[in-house]
């Protein structure tokens, strides 16, 4: 019986396909050696000029500890580093030894697979091994060099640990996440053991999935009760993404991250990264940002009237016309009005209207409600969620259902909730006059909706743990209450050939609001009472001038919305999008949690938009999702939907390289050279 948190495994490239440098080897003040291939014994050097390519230095004796490196010699075809005294003919950089006065190679870190050689200057410090080497591939490559499966956690040794404790079963039972990310994982967890199980795992004989979507008693019992079988189309949707998504995401970011890095002075990014769901994300920021600058406000004017009623109160009427944008039209009604000392009540209408419930929670609706009502990003929302739910609190929180089974025990879970002192008494008068039908929302086949599992109060969970709980519980609640009822009256007044009215809600039965208080009605929402051919004195009228105004910044609810509108992401990876464009500094979370692009993402976005304006457009993302969600379903083969997206995106990535030049004019205007920043040259 296995229970993973998280892929066990990861997807890379293999080997020299797997290194790249983030910096530049002036800004480090040395030289970085790799072996590209160990079968040529030879390591190579990057230069400062690319036309030169590389260093080459042979090891001419193994048995030595040292590296000979020969002078420049025509006949030796190799480059030579310069000597300190001219009658040593080449330099013998010994290993480990700090008390030589020569200079030497230094493994840093074992891991890195890698030496560095320090520049000839004794004032410079030798430099911290954290830094990556660029191996001198070409990105294009990344299209269709080998990839494999690597331990997502090494220091865990979670493979070898699974093994060893499948040692001598007969049967595997796999408790992952229900989504197609536990799908994926199931088959890594089936790789890591199938050598040591006692009977063989083919045709996964043996092999059993179970379906839960609380860690509560009650579900772990049903689970056992009705094991399946993992879906492996599902995990070959998930094999397809990742692919997909390391070979564009590490080629473009690979390309423009080496291309720009070092040349502009107040550039601050060490890596900058380009994604099939990330750009897209950021290309919604940097849309809205660009109508903000190009709004052009127009003036506009509102004829604004104020009567009094029988019982001496001042009611303002609001203009049918709503609003005039020619000043000599807006006036002349102005005239008219003026003319009159009463205004006529011409009609009454009274309607009895509903505030409905909400559907039942799904993770996207969470998110856009931790991000704008209890201000708390969707990456920290989600990461709250998930411990409320490995600790029983809360159902499974990543499913995009919004209806409830039906055979979901809803009085069982309300009942456990009647004892809560925040909320206790609206679930008893619930329970006491029946559940109200929830209303039919959407079944993606996935998870049931997001629930409370057990009672919790404020002293056991902390501050943003408890806004997250509080939330879920009163929306659960909310969903099984009775609609929010009221009277919804409009008075329509006339003033020569004028129509104003006067709108006003009353308040019938809260219903759900009594729980989800902050969507209950304010308490200046009634209008007074007026009576049918009633006539209203006139107190004032005036004609106020008024501009249009810009669209706001994008709040992260809004972005959320975009996103799942157009299919970018995944409710499991949207909040990780937008965690990746703030801590790429594309852009910047202001006031109210909208987000604000930086000058970096505004010049990448118009960039792309430049050179292929799919490369950031939602709908190259979209196409694809659905191509995964055909493999999911069994519907397309995984290497043709595999080698036909690869394509397209390797000759849409050869393009961008050819005319990188288009982004660089951007950069050139946005940014200073790096002369003028006083730093380091780089190239």
């Amino acid at each position: 019986m296995t229970s993973v948190c998280g892929h066990v495994m990861s997807l890379d490239f293999i080997g020299k396909y797997n290194n790249w440098d983030r910096v530049d080897p002036v800004k480090l003040k040395y030289w970085f050696i790799t072996l590209l291939d160990p079968e040529l014994k030879c390591w190579y050097i990057p230069l400062l000029d690319p036309e030169l390519k590389c260093w080459c230095i042979p090891l001419l004796k193994p048995e030595l500890k040292c590296w000979y490196i020969p002078l420049l010699d025509p006949e030796l075809k190799c480059w030579c580093i310069p000597l300190l005294k001219p009658e040593i003919k080449c330099w013998y950089i010994p290993l480990l030894d700090p008390e030589l006065k020569y200079w030497f190679i230094t493994l840093l870190d074992p891991e890195l697979k890698c030496w560095y050689i320090p520049l000839l200057d004794p004032e410079l410090k030798f430099p911290s091994p954290c830094f990556y080497e660029h191996s001198c591939v070409c990105q294009v490559e990344l299209f269709s060099c080998p990839t494999e499966k690597k331990e997502a956690v090494p220091k865990l040794k979670i493979p070898a640990f699974l093994a060893q404790e499948a040692k001598g079963c007969d049967y595997l039972v796999l408790w992952l996440d229900c989504d197609k990310e536990g799908e994926n994982i199931c088959f890594e967890v089936i790789t890591a053991v199938q050598g040591t199980m006692r009977r063989s795992l083919t045709n996964l004989e043996g092999v059993y999935r179970a379906h839960f979507s609380a860690i509560t008693e009650k579900d772990i019992k049903a689970a056992l009760a009705n094991l399946g079988k993992p879906n492996e189309n599902e995990a070959r949707s998930v094999d397809a993404r990742q692919e997909l998504d390391l070979r564009i995401g590490c080629a473009f970011t690979r390309f423009q991250t080496k291309f720009f890095q070092g040349k502009y002075g107040n550039l601050d990014a060490s890596l900058i990264s380009y994604g099939p769901c990330q750009t897209p994300t950021l290309g919604f920021c940097v849309q809205r940002h660009d109508e903000i600058q190009t709004f052009k406000p127009e003036t506009y004017w509102v004829l604004q009237i104020v009567v009094n009623t029988s019982d001496g109160r001042e009611v303002s009427l609001d203009w049918e016309r709503v609003r005039c944008f020619e000043k000599d039209i807006a006036s002349m009604f102005l005239l008219q009005v003026k003319e009159f000392q009463e205004a006529s009540v011409e009609s009454i209408t009274t309607k009895e209207k509903f505030k409905t419930r909400p559907l039942a929670l799904n993770t996207v609706e969470l998110m856009r409600v931790g991000s704008s009502g209890l201000g708390l990003g969707p990456h920290h929302a989600m990461q709250i969620a998930e411990r409320l739910y490995t600790q029983g609190y809360i159902s499974y929180p990543r499913t995009e259902t919004t209806h409830y089974p039906e055979n979901f025990d809803l009085i069982g879970v309300l009942r456990q909730q009647q004892h809560s002192p925040d909320w206790g008494t609206e679930v008893k008068e619930i329970l006491a006059e029946g559940l109200n039908k929830p209303r039919k929302g959407h079944d993606v086949g996935d998870h049931p909706p997001i629930t409370p599992m057990k009672l919790a109060t404020r002293g056991e969970l902390d501050g943003d743990a408890w806004k997250i709980y509080d939330y879920i519980t009163r929306h659960f609640i909310a969903t099984l209450s009775r609609d929010c009822k009221y009277l919804s009256t409009t008075v329509t007044f006339r003033a020569g050939n004028e129509i104003f009215t006067c709108t006003g809600k009353t308040l019938l039965d809260p219903g759900y609001t009594t729980v989800m208080h902050w969507q209950a009605f304010g308490k200046n929402e009634t209008v007074p009472t007026f009576t049918k051919d009633e006539m209203v004195n006139i107190k004032d009228v005036k004609l106020v001038e008024c501009q249009t105004c810009p669209p706001d910044y994008l709040t992260e609810s809004e972005l959320i919305t975009l996103m799942e509108k157009h299919g970018i992401g995944t409710d499991a990876s949207i909040p990780v999008h937008i965690n990746n464009i703030c801590q790429r500094n594309y852009v910047t979370i202001v006031s109210g949690r909208r987000l604000e692009p930086t000058p970096l993402g505004i010049v990448l976005v118009h960039g792309y938009q430049k050179i292929d304006p799919e490369l950031v457009l939602p709908t190259m993302r979209t196409a694809v999702e659905e191509q995964l969600n055909l493999i999911a379903h069994g519907q397309a083969n995984f290497s043709a939907v595999l080698l036909h997206t690869v394509e397209i995106f390797k000759n849409k990535f050869q393009y961008f390289v050819k005319n990188i030049e288009g982004m660089d004019q951007l950069f050139e205007v946005t940014f200073s050279p790096l002369a003028a920043s006083g730093k380091a040259h780089s190239r």
